[in-house]
């Protein structure tokens, strides 16, 4: 089994079924008219490859963070957003409002004192009682352990905002057809599974609830070190998922000695990752006891199936 953990856009849910190749690039902020960035539904994509990055913030629920990036110094004010609402199909995520330039009142920034995150830049307590942070991992990483290009190589830096408990992500292993190593799991937020209502038949999110899992695999036949697998989205009702190492076209069977997974927080919550243990060599008493689990986990899931 796969360990609980704290924490690509491109495969259908059913972790038993062939994974599609499909991407999705995801846009950097942008500045717009009145200087107002649009908004978005998840942990906010501020930079790509973003250097001297710094982050204040003030009693009043806002931040302003400094960077560069692409050849330019740039300052982003962020504000009205805090945490994430439960999956709604009638009212939209939580989203920061952000503008390029502008002040906030006194730097309340503190040492930070919440749990810890992965993929940390910088985070900071403030004065309202509220934490805050810049993150920064490589989401845009093409399947199969293909060689990047410049911008799918890109490290994200995404800011959040929340109080209070981060989303859970929780990942088991186990095998699916006796020989395929096989994760299963599921998002949560406040004991709420994350989902989305809407998405491409790919599963790219067509909503501001939806969530891939990005999983990347460890020293596999892709090469040594860390190498990206696949994404998938998590499902309703619970925020569950599955996944098989399986052969996709011409590539490899991608199955490492570990794995890990990392999913955008939902609303404006921090990403979180999960790392654990390949499932080693196939044991039937092991495998019985996962799928009885998974019966547990994933009722009401017609995504998944268990074999």
């Amino acid at each position: 089994m796969g360990t609980i953990g704290l924490a690509r856009l491109d495969a259908t849910g059913d972790g038993k079924a062939r994974m599609s190749g499909f991407r999705i690039v995801l846009l950097a902020v942008s500045l717009a008219m009145l200087g107002l960035a649009p908004a978005a539904p998840a942990s906010e994509l501020i930079a790509r490859d973003a250097s001297n990055v710094s982050l204040q913030a003030d009693a009043q629920g806002r931040a302003l963070i400094s960077f560069r990036s692409e050849g330019q110094s740039r300052q982003l004010l962020a504000w009205g957003a805090v945490d994430a609402r439960a999956p709604n199909r009638t009212v939209p995520q939580v989203a920061f409002q952000l503008r390029y330039g502008g002040s906030i009142g006194p730097n309340t920034c503190r040492a930070y004192t919440g749990p810890p995150l992965p993929w940390l830049v910088k985070a900071c307590s403030a004065g309202d009682g509220t934490h805050w942070a810049l993150q920064a991992w490589q989401r845009m990483l093409p399947n199969y352990g293909v060689m990047p290009n410049a911008k799918q190589s890109a490290w994200e830096l995404r800011l959040s905002h929340w109080r209070g408990p981060l989303p859970v992500l929780e990942i088991w292993s186990d095998w699916s057809y006796r020989r395929f190593h096989h994760l299963y799991g599921k998002l949560t937020y406040k004991g709420v599974g994350v989902f989305g209502f809407i998405s491409t038949r790919f599963g790219v999110p067509l909503d501001t609830y939806g969530r891939n899992i990005y999983v990347d695999t460890f020293n596999s036949a892709y090469g040594t070190d860390w190498q990206r697998e696949n994404s998938f989205l998590t499902h309703p009702p619970g925020g569950a998922f599955c996944y098989g190492f399986y052969p996709h076209g011409s590539h490899p069977v991608g199955a490492g000695k570990k794995y890990r997974a990392t999913v955008i927080g939902p609303g404006v919550t921090p990403d979180v990752m999960w790392e654990g243990p390949a499932p080693g060599a196939y044991d039937p008493a092991r495998d019985e006891a996962a799928n009885t689990e998974q019966r547990r986990l994933l009722a009401g899931d017609t995504r998944c199936t268990i074999n």
